[in-house]
């Protein structure tokens, strides 16, 4: 009996080897770059991090993604100057784009056309509002000294808070166990596909002696809140807006209709702030403008976004 305890222990042991060995050799996983807080309390990358980023138990997409001395997925490094025109980009993970690799990013695609400018990325998985202004403030003298700056805003997501604070459940994946267990391929891969996800529901059921999990109904509103305008959302936004002193002449809004109210939109006019609304040229296009699994931009939707800024970067130049 315990030679075939033994050797059963051992044949598992084996068999999880080889297939963390598999995972590892096909890059079934992504890596996981260590998100930090820096002096300025601005959560982004650690500097100087490579890897792969990978969605789908089938590899629907494999990139490469490149951490820059500043922190932030980039294919340059940032270094503006009075004497160099800069542009940049202040998002989510729609501007940072783990989604391909990070040579054809946005920021690279315009680089491409308006070849006077160097396009800074400052963009990280999980910013709103708050966190896009309270980077811009914390950096000012960098800030102070590019041309133009380019903040993606989803009215609807974005604006859920009128100050800043670090968001503590990001930075409790950093933990020492986090860390070590995302060395385990294999885990990562079996939690990507959600194996790992259903074990935990049902550890959680029993430890709370549930035996159905809880179903919550959905809001069948859900539609409507694009088109209406939540006043603690706008509150939000002015209170944001006046906290960080807004450049109103050199900060550009960057809007799809999805999630951004037209009266949203007509309040940015009225009181003058710049704005791309993104919407006509991304439904105008003959085929598709974002991923097949989620609504992150592809390489289609990314040329746009980026011919959109390019046409208004020329039209303030002209204009200027």
């Amino acid at each position: 009996m315990k030679k075939i305890f033994f050797k059963g222990a051992f044949y598992s042991l084996l068999i999880v080897l080889v297939l963390e060995l598999v995972v590892r050799g096909f890059h079934l996983t992504k890596d996981y770059p260590v998100r930090i807080i820096d002096e300025n309390k601005v959560e982004k990358w650690q500097p100087n991090q490579n890897g792969f980023s990978v969605t789908g138990n089938r590899r629907q997409n494999f990139s490469e993604f490149r951490i820059n001395n500043s922190g932030f997925n980039s294919y340059r490094e940032f270094a503006p100057s009075k004497e160099k025109k800069e542009i940049a980009l202040v998002g989510d993970s729609y501007i940072e784009g783990f989604h391909q690799d990070y040579q054809f990013s946005v920021g690279k695609k315009i680089e491409n056309q308006l070849t006077d400018f160097e396009v800074y990325e400052y963009a990280y998985a999980g910013y709103d509002f708050a966190d896009e202004l309270n980077l811009i403030n914390k950096y000012k003298d960098d800030f102070n000294l590019i041309d133009y700056v380019f903040i993606d805003l989803k009215f609807n997501t974005d604006l859920q808070r009128g100050e800043y604070a670090v968001i503590q459940d990001r930075m409790n994946l950093e933990t020492p166990f986090y860390r070590n267990l995302r060395k385990f391929k294999l885990l990562v891969y079996l939690n990507s596909i959600g194996v790992t996800g259903d074990l935990k529901t049902r550890f959680r059921e029993l430890i709370a002696f549930k035996i159905k999990p809880e179903i919550r109904s959905k809001n069948k509103n859900k539609l409507q809140e694009v088109d209406e305008i939540n006043p603690k959302y706008l509150a939000n936004f002015n209170k944001l807006v006046e906290t960080y002193n807004f450049d109103k002449l050199r900060f550009v809004l960057l809007l799809e209709k999805r999630n951004t109210p037209n009266a949203f939109k007509n309040y940015l006019k009225t009181n003058n702030f710049k704005f791309i609304d993104l919407t006509t040229d991304l439904e105008s296009s003959k085929t598709p403008t974002t991923l097949i699994y989620d609504s992150h931009w592809n390489d289609k939707g990314r040329s746009i976004v980026a011919n959109a800024i390019v046409n208004y970067t020329r039209q303030l130049e002209f204009n200027y």
